[in-house]
């Protein structure tokens, strides 16, 4: 990111714990207030100010250069968009989909103006974004057709893909949010090659070096030789062979109840996984409290927290916002 412009942290949905936790984050990182600033309903982050106990001053502001001028231990919002009254917490609402998106849309849309560094997301519920009559399925493909619209290409021709990392682990998904049925049909050598190449430019500039690269299998045992499915026969191993005469440090199919450990254990430092809970289920099974979720080939830098809306916990003021900060911290550093 460029570190001389502020970062947009959006809302989330209003229902959930999203505005609760960037007041909590604002709370625990006060010197924060002079570098990044909410987007999102100012009621509503008022409201979430107060749910978390304690004073917490709310600044409004008019344009993202105005937190340099700020004092800490507040909370600047800007207010991008204004509901007609409040989500109730804990439930799904369209209003506060539409909320939500509104928010992503103006976030992004200063990013690529270059007025913002960097956009770090709050959790959003995906039903409350279908009943706004949203399309996208969540933040990653929204926030692609929004890039891809500003530069004025297809969203084909702006590929992107999912990274969740912790400090043990970083897995990155060639489907997103799919049906396993549909995720399958996506495992094929183009879609693997292109993740393949996303993934190695991504890290090669935030470690660098050239990273090392594990490629899971989608089958048990990574097919056993196809005993148990051609996929890593016929679609993953050309992938891997095209990425290694490209240069890249990439190896596998492996066998995907094993590869994650090895890299957890250092072996690589990152593994492609085959669809989403192939990779999703090893990052948070490690904690979601440091999880950071990164969007690769965007534009501009974008990151979020490893958890959702948690409806449950929402309005009780003790929704942690370890993940939130961990994924400014990334967005800091990218």
């Amino acid at each position: 990111m460029t570190a001389s412009l502020p970062i947009a942290i959006t809302m989330g949905d209003p229902a959930g714990i999203g505005p609760e936790i960037i007041a909590q984050l604002f709370r625990q990182q006060p010197g924060w207030s002079q570098r990044c600033f909410a987007v999102g309903d100012l009621a509503t982050l008022r409201r979430a100010a107060a749910a978390t106990g304690g004073l917490l001053p709310v600044a409004l502001i008019e344009q993202p250069a105005d937190v340099f001028e700020l004092p800490p231990r507040c909370l600047p919002v800007l207010p991008a968009v204004c509901m007609e009254s409040l989500a109730e917490w804990g439930r799904i609402d369209a209003r506060a989909g539409r909320a939500a998106a509104d928010s992503i849309a103006w976030a992004a849309r200063a990013a690529l103006r270059g007025e913002v560094g960097a956009v770090v997301t709050a959790p959003i519920h995906k039903e409350a974004l279908a009943a706004a009559g949203i399309e996208h399925p969540g933040h990653t493909e929204f926030l692609q057709a929004l890039a891809a619209e500003h530069l004025g290409r297809s969203v084909a021709e702006l590929p992107v893909r999912m990274m969740l990392s912790n400090d043990e682990l970083r897995t990155v998904l060639v489907s997103i949010h799919v049906s396993l049925r549909d995720a399958l049909a996506a495992v094929t050598t183009a879609n693997v090659l292109q993740t393949l190449r996303i993934t190695a430019t991504h890290l090669a500039r935030q470690l660098g070096r050239a990273p090392r690269i594990a490629v899971a299998g989608v089958n048990p045992h990574a097919g056993e030789g196809g005993l148990f499915g051609r996929e890593e026969i016929e679609q993953i191993a050309p992938a891997v062979r095209q990425a290694q005469a490209e240069g890249l440090d990439v190896s596998g199919p492996h066998a995907p109840d094993t590869v994650f450990m090895r890299a957890r254990a250092g072996e690589f430092d990152v593994v492609i996984a085959m669809y989403h809970d192939q990779g999703l289920i090893p990052v948070k099974y490690l904690g979601l409290e440091h999880g950071v979720n990164s969007t690769l080939g965007l534009p501009f830098v974008r990151t979020s927290p490893d958890h959702g809306t948690a409806f449950d916990l929402a309005g009780s003021g003790r929704a942690d916002p370890s993940s939130l900060i961990a994924a400014l911290r990334a967005a800091m550093g990218a």
